[in-house]
């Protein structure tokens, strides 16, 4: 699948901002499975600094500094994708008993597993808990795969909980969702990190967007998609493996990959600090437009 994905964020200020720095994570990653043409990034006010960057986890970050006094910040960014169907993990692929691959996490030198361990350990989003555990653990029987356990839990959240975008926000406790049952992919995606986490196993979190279709004999609407969510587990050996628990699914060409960190905090869209401003009305729209074009690059690296 090919698509150009516009991402536009706009901050409205109540007084004016003499300075601000801004971190931002728009721009999709190179991966086996997805291609990018260079990204078209419009800044308004113009920065007088704008650099790019590679954060910890190999995820791209455009920094910028605006230096002009302004009560209006505009970021646009356009970017040509196309995703293949190359990820290493479908429903039928073989992994070995959780168990087994807890223990590896714990005592495996590879350096590889190694690396793998900083995602069992608690975030500031996240932190393993005796609920958390519990949740899971139906779906983590006695010798079971790894990966069939992680998909029962993935069809069980979809199933539990309800979709909700009036009831979290970015601060919502996680044991509120899970006991409430509500909340939006960001949540889905802690509460299943959560779960994998408090079993001793590893996951991180993974931002992007997703296409979304109109209903049959509905035109699309432009800037109706919206920034999506879902999570990846380690398998020890073989590589991360991809779950969508508020669509009930392993991610394939439809999901674009932009960032992928502990939680979202390590993958938040545009972040920063400023000197003024007061009161800000912030607005976003996302639009996941299917392109017929060819798209030209090189193949990255996982």
């Amino acid at each position: 699948m090919r698509y150009t994905i516009t991402h536009r964020t706009i901050y409205q200020y109540s007084s004016g901002v003499a300075l601000c720095h801004n971190e931002a994570r728009l721009l999709p990653r190179e991966t086996n499975w997805q291609l990018c043409r260079p990204s078209q990034i419009r800044i308004k006010p113009r920065p007088a600094l704008s650099v790019e960057r590679q954060d910890f986890f190999g995820n791209r970050v455009l920094y910028f500094a605006i230096q002009d006094i302004h009560q209006k910040l505009e970021v646009t960014v356009a970017t040509e994708v196309r995703v293949l169907d190359e990820r290493l993990f479908d429903e039928f692929s073989p992994s070995p008993p959780w168990e087994q691959a807890r223990q590896m996490l714990r005592e495996d030198p590879d350096p590889e597993i190694i690396e793998a361990r900083l995602f069992r350990l608690d975030s500031p989003f996240i932190a393993a808990h005796r609920d958390f555990r519990a949740y899971a653990e139906p779906s983590f029987t006695s010798d079971r795969p790894l990966l069939e356990a992680v998909a029962d839990l993935n069809q069980r959240i979809y199933e539990d909980f309800t979709y909700d975008p009036h009831f979290t926000t970015v601060a919502t406790p996680l044991n509120e969702v899970l006991s409430e049952r509500r909340g939006v992919c960001q949540d889905f995606a802690h509460l299943a990190i959560a779960c994998l986490r408090s079993l001793g196993l590893a996951a991180r979190y993974v931002s992007g967007y997703l296409e979304t279709l109109p209903p049959p004999g509905q035109p699309r609407l432009i800037g109706a998609d919206a920034s999506h969510a879902w999570l990846a587990v380690y398998v020890p050996g073989t590589g991360w493996a991809e779950f969508d628990p508020t669509n009930n699914c392993m991610p394939r060409e439809k999901h674009v990959t932009v960032a992928w960190g502990r939680d979202y905090g390590d993958v938040a869209p545009l972040q920063g600090v400023m000197t003024g401003g007061g009161a800000h009305t912030l607005t976003v729209s996302v639009d996941v437009a299917p392109n017929p074009e060819p798209v030209k690059a090189k193949r990255g690296t996982a």
